[in-house]
């Protein structure tokens, strides 16, 4: 019963809703499927432009309204997994913390692994490659930072 009152007064909450999907907009780019299932440089910058970044509509009533879409690391590998669901079998541990380079890699030099890093062309999580930007804006999307935390 408790679970019951509580499930109500939650879907109750006034809720932000925007009216565009980042990814859905993704899914309906037949250029953007292209890359990501073509190219793994693209698929793992896609992830990390994805990881810690907000994305807003280029749209007025979005921005006046201050709406983002944005989701979990997790969320972000499980999405570029899925993409890509048509030439690989991945899922998002395949993504997941590909951002992270040297640290990351298991090798017994941490320099070549950085080396092989720069070498895949893979950025950090939270970076967004011009190549990301322009494709993303020219499905009408911005990347938005998160504010700062005030100390």
């Amino acid at each position: 019963m408790v679970f019951t009152q509580l499930a109500l007064v939650i879907d109750s909450w006034p809720r932000k809703h925007m009216d565009r999907d980042l990814e859905q907009d993704l899914w309906n780019s037949v250029e953007f499927l292209n890359k990501i299932r073509t190219r793994d440089d693209y698929a793992q910058n896609v992830y990390a432009a994805l990881c810690n970044m907000r994305w807003q509509p280029i749209d007025v009533i979005p921005i006046l309204r201050d709406e983002y879409w944005s989701c979990s690391w997790r969320s972000a590998g499980g999405l570029v997994a899925e993409f890509r669901r048509a030439i690989a079998r991945e899922d998002y541990m395949d993504w997941y913390c590909s951002g992270m380079g040297g640290i990351g890699a298991f090798a017994d030099d941490e320099h070549q692994a950085q080396a092989a890093f720069i070498a895949k062309k893979y950025v950090p999580e939270g970076v967004v490659t011009d190549e990301i930007l322009a494709d993303f804006a020219a499905l009408g999307w911005r990347p938005c930072a998160w504010p700062k935390d005030k100390d």
